[in-house]
């Protein structure tokens, strides 16, 4: 239905978590709640006859299960606030079945258990009842990259796979950069001025590219030029980003990590912008060498900025 009304100009939907009516067991309230942050609209809402349902009535297990949904979705405000405003701008729906991407794939035509966050997140949530794997499209063929979002294990755009589903499935495509604030809080108003961790996830051509908005949060005075909109870029093993038009925003918020799935052999990176310059980033791989995360960029949002990343030379 969300899909549909996203179509029709209507991006704003979602649903009430847990339903308005009846009683969802203990299991689907969990996956309820990890539906739920991938749509547009997320709230707990029921009708007064329906049982009490808070999460902090049940046991530890599930409340984990609840708060890591809540801190998800809390984590991607920055993704949803910058496709809001592009939806404003241009009229592109902010969730999207798969079919609105990949047309030409006759397999997604049918795909309604799926979803698009904009073009770079996909979604498979579960929906089922004591499911245990699920099966998961990924389009766009071979040569198009889906990462998980965790760990960034790659997957290719060929064709379903059975995945287990000990958490809900939320792929990044290759060729995009996600911002995200992963500090967790107790409101969304306490995340404003936190810094952005950027995850570049890269194509097979090692590029990339991806776009963040910035306003007050409340008011309307982005209609007045106070706002920013930024660009990201990869390119080459250069990172870097620009202001998209001439609209400013006065915010304290800045770039803290960068994670990259990144080639091996980095050593360290440097960072310049108008403001800061630094020669040696700290760079750490994870111990699967999928992804390379550079500590602390410590670089304003505001400013303009370039990262190198250096490989090691083969004489040290």
């Amino acid at each position: 239905m969300c899909l549909s009304e996203a179509l029709g100009g209507i991006s704003f939907c979602g649903a009430d978590v847990g339903g308005f009516f009846k009683n969802p067991d203990e299991e689907l309230l969990q996956r309820w709640y990890q539906t739920g942050a991938w749509l547009p609209f997320y709230r707990a809402h029921a009708h007064i006859d329906t049982k009490r349902r808070e999460p902090y009535l049940y046991n530890s297990d599930v409340q984990n299960r609840i708060r890591n949904a809540l801190r998800q979705r809390y984590a991607h405000l920055p993704v949803w606030y910058t496709l809001f405003h592009e939806h404003e701008e241009t009229g592109e729906p902010v969730i999207r079945p798969l079919v609105y991407h990949y047309p030409s794939d006759l397999n997604v035509f049918d795909i309604d258990n799926q979803l698009l966050v904009g073009s770079s997140i996909m979604v498979r949530p579960v929906t089922e009842s004591r499911a245990s794997s699920v099966s998961v499209y990924f389009p766009g063929g071979p040569n198009k990259i889906w990462y998980d979002f965790e760990d960034f294990k790659p997957f290719r755009g060929t064709g379903s796979i059975n995945i287990p589903v000990s958490k809900v499935r939320v792929h990044y495509r290759g060729g995009s950069i996600i911002p995200r604030k992963d500090r967790p809080h107790r409101a969304s108003t306490l995340t404003h001025d936190d810094p952005f961790t950027l995850y570049v996830a890269l194509d097979d051509n090692k590029s990339v590219k991806g776009t963040l908005y910035i306003d007050d949060n409340e008011s309307y005075d982005y209609k007045n030029n106070l706002y920013i909109y930024i660009k990201f870029t990869y390119k080459d093993g250069v990172l870097s980003s620009s202001l998209i038009d001439d609209a400013r925003f006065s915010t304290s918020a800045w770039i803290e990590p960068v994670i990259i799935n990144a080639p091996s052999g980095i050593k360290h990176a440097s960072l310049k912008s108008k403001k800061l310059e630094t020669t040696k980033l700290q760079t750490t791989y994870d111990g699967e060498n999928r992804s390379l995360t550079i500590r602390k960029p410590g670089v304003s949002v505001m400013d303009p900025f370039t990262i190198i990343f250096s490989k090691i030379c083969r004489y040290f």
